[in-house]
């Protein structure tokens, strides 16, 4: 009699604590026969990413929720109210700021500075090239999109790096693209967009620097192909 009282206690704890994103996310992986790593394959976020919002060492993005909300079957506001203040649904006045100092320290010391390695880059460029090739295809251009302009509006941010990024945007939205070079254009927004965490987003604004390096390693390439971006 005593150990079903008990049970019944625990039960009525459990049913009433509140429950984590990750206890949320972790339980539809499950539901759905899938694994971390399947569900970082399904939204294209790095395996890494989706572990730490898992276990609660990073605060999930709006952007990550809309795609757990997708791959997941979980309503998008079931996400939210969970998640409550976890979620990175903007960003505050000052964040202009911060990418104006992104760009300068990337002004001042230039890409290899804080690619502070040469595997470093060469991750970056490997990263490029599987968005690339995801940039050809169908479900790829879909994505850009799609996606873009929400991922720009998350950011709330300014300054010559997100203006490069809406020039690129709008020239791979341009008819007069050729097929090679929206392929390039796509690989950078893509890497933008995927949030592929060589160097972790939520480290910010340094969480940035890798897809400022993406943009320029691509920037290079068109130029070099004799066309501007």
């Amino acid at each position: 009699m005593r150990n079903a009282e008990e049970g019944s206690r625990v039960e009525t704890f459990e049913s009433s604590r509140k429950r984590s994103i990750g206890e949320l996310i972790k339980d539809h992986i499950q539901k759905n026969s899938l694994s971390m790593r399947k569900l970082a394959n399904l939204c294209g976020i790095d395996v890494a990413t989706v572990s730490r919002i898992v276990n609660g060492k990073q605060q999930p993005k709006l952007y990550h929720l809309q795609l757990f909300s997708r791959h997941l079957n979980i309503p998008l506001d079931k996400l939210i109210e969970t998640s409550g203040e976890e979620a990175e649904v903007g960003r505050s006045e000052g964040d202009d700021r911060m990418f104006d100092a992104l760009d300068k320290m990337l002004e001042t010391f230039g890409d290899d500075r804080w690619a502070d390695s040469r595997s470093t880059r060469a991750r970056i460029e490997q990263e490029l090239a599987k968005c690339e090739q995801y940039a050809k295809t169908e479900e790829g251009h879909r994505l850009i999109r799609q996606e873009f302009d929400a991922k720009i509006a998350q950011l709330n941010g300014a300054g010559p790096f997100i203006e490069r990024l809406k020039r690129m945007y709008g020239r791979y939205c341009d008819n007069s693209a050729t097929e090679d070079e929206r392929a390039l254009l796509g690989s950078a927004l893509l890497y933008f967009i995927l949030s592929v965490d060589i160097i972790p987003d939520y480290i910010f604004p340094i969480g940035y620097v890798d897809d400022a390096i993406a943009v320029n390693i691509v920037t290079s390439r068109l130029n070099a192909q004799g066309h501007s971006a």
